[in-house]
This record gives C-alpha cells, structure tokens and sequence, in this order.
C-alpha cells in the first residue's frame, strides 16, 4: 500500500511538471533584446541628449548586453543612464538574468554600489529634461551581495511614483523585500508579473518576495521634479539602468498578458 502510495504521488507530480513545460512553450515569449546589438532600445544618459549612448555605455559582447564606464574618467558624477524598450507595455511579465561583475566606476555612490535596476511603466526619453536623472517609473531593483553582509534584491523603488502595500499607501522610495542574498559574479533571474496600474508581483528565482498595488504617478526622488498630473501609471517603456557598477543582462524578455485580461 505504501509503494502504490509514493508511486501516485510521483504519477501527479510528473503530470504536473509535463503541464508546466508544455505551458512554458506554448507561451510566446518575445525576446526583448535579440542577443546581437541594441536593436530595439533607445539610450538616454543623464546630461547628453536622447539617444546618445556616450562612451558606449550598453553593448553587446558575447550575446550579452553589457554595462561599461571606460569613458567616465575619474568621476561618474552622476551621470545615470537607461535603456529604454522603444514599444510600450502594459500587462506583461518581464525576465531578466543579470550579475554583476567587475568594480563600481570611480566616483559613484555608496548605494550605487552593485546596485541597477528595470524600471516599469517609463515615459518616452525623448520626454525627459536632459539632465533628468531618472525616468518616472517603477522599479525593481537589482542589488548584489558583498559576499557577507544580507542585501535583498528585487525590492521595490518608485521615483515619482507612489503605490500600496499591504493595502496601505507606501510614502518611502524603496521598500526592502524578502529575496536571499546573491554574492559574487552569480547569475540571477529577477521576474516581474505587471497588470498596468493595479498590481505587480516581484519573482526572483522561482520565489515570490514582493508585491504591491495602485500604481500612481506622484512623489519625489526625481530632479528636476517633472510636471506631470497625478493619476494612474497603466503603461509604459521598460528601461534597464547604468547607475556606476558593471552590470550584464543575458536575457531581457516578456509574455504579453494584455490579451489574456480581455
């Protein structure tokens, strides 16, 4: 009795991984970067116009798009940058694999430190003062460990933006999550489940850390402050960050969930 037992609990168990990986392939996964250049993306730096990729921050080396400060010099002064999807989005899950690698570029900030980012829900670059130093968004941020001390990833940051958390309204700029810590060079997979302005799941490796509701545009943490009403954040561009450390993203993908809603 107890072999037919354990072998019908197996018997259920590869039914269910068989129906999860059928799920996976029927799912039309749109590869946001191609693996071969920037095709798709638009960059935007802080102080240099749209589309200037100054000192070719993001490349592609080795199908992986890749993060650099060779040319910043002795000092990053705070030139933060993005690149941006050139498409829109609205109800969506996002993956992305990155690590960090290399040292932080010389003048960046403490927080900055293994510290990027996917910003949900951006405007148009095109749209943003050029010395505006991040986009209105939200976003999910990708820490890295210092092989020691607890340092969350996949927490919640929101420049100019405000959102709820466990019903209430979340007036801070980052809220910390429940993820592990990720030390070293190590490849993370960070996902983010989007349906426009009312709810977001963070994922990192399979775990669910983090979640939040009511998008809206409004707060702080934006300079210069950009005119913009308040109301619901439904839609936008994605944008990947350059904020001083070397940072490599092997896969930037999304399964649009818009069609699934109707």
């Amino acid at each position: 009795m107890k072999n037919l037992w354990l072998l019908f609990i197996v018997a259920v168990c590869l039914v269910g991984c068989k129906q999860a990986v059928q799920q996976e392939e029927t799912e039309e996964w749109i590869q946001l970067f191609n693996g071969k250049d920037l095709t798709g993306w638009t960059v935007k730096i802080r102080g240099y116009p749209v589309g200037e990729n100054f000192g070719n921050t993001f490349y592609v080396e080795d199908s992986v798009m890749k993060v650099k400060y060779d040319a910043y010099g002795d000092n990053f002064n705070q030139r933060y940058g993005h690149i941006y999807t050139n498409e829109e989005y609205s109800d969506y899950k996002l993956r992305v694999e990155y690590r960090f690698v290399g040292e932080q570029a010389p003048g960046g900030e403490g927080w900055a430190w293994r510290n990027s980012g996917a910003m949900l829900h951006c405007p148009d670059p095109a749209t943003m003062a050029l010395d505006q130093d991040f986009p209105v968004s939200i976003e999910a941020q990708m820490l890295g460990g210092d092989g020691t001390t607890e340092r969350h990833t996949g927490n919640l940051c929101t420049p100019g933006t405000l959102v709820h958390i466990n019903g209430e309204l979340y007036e801070g700029h980052c809220y910390d999550s429940s993820s592990k810590t990720y030390h070293g060079d190590q490849w993370v997979t960070l996902e983010m489940i989007v349906y426009s302005d009312s709810i977001v799941h963070h994922v990192v490796e399979g775990d669910t850390i983090l979640t939040y509701t009511n998008l809206t545009i409004g707060g702080g943490n934006v300079s210069p402050e950009p005119n913009l009403p308040q109301g619901p954040l439904k839609s936008g561009r994605i944008s990947l960050q350059s904020e001083s450390h070397p940072v490599e993203f092997r896969k930037v993908e999304l399964l649009n969930l818009s069609k699934k809603r109707k």
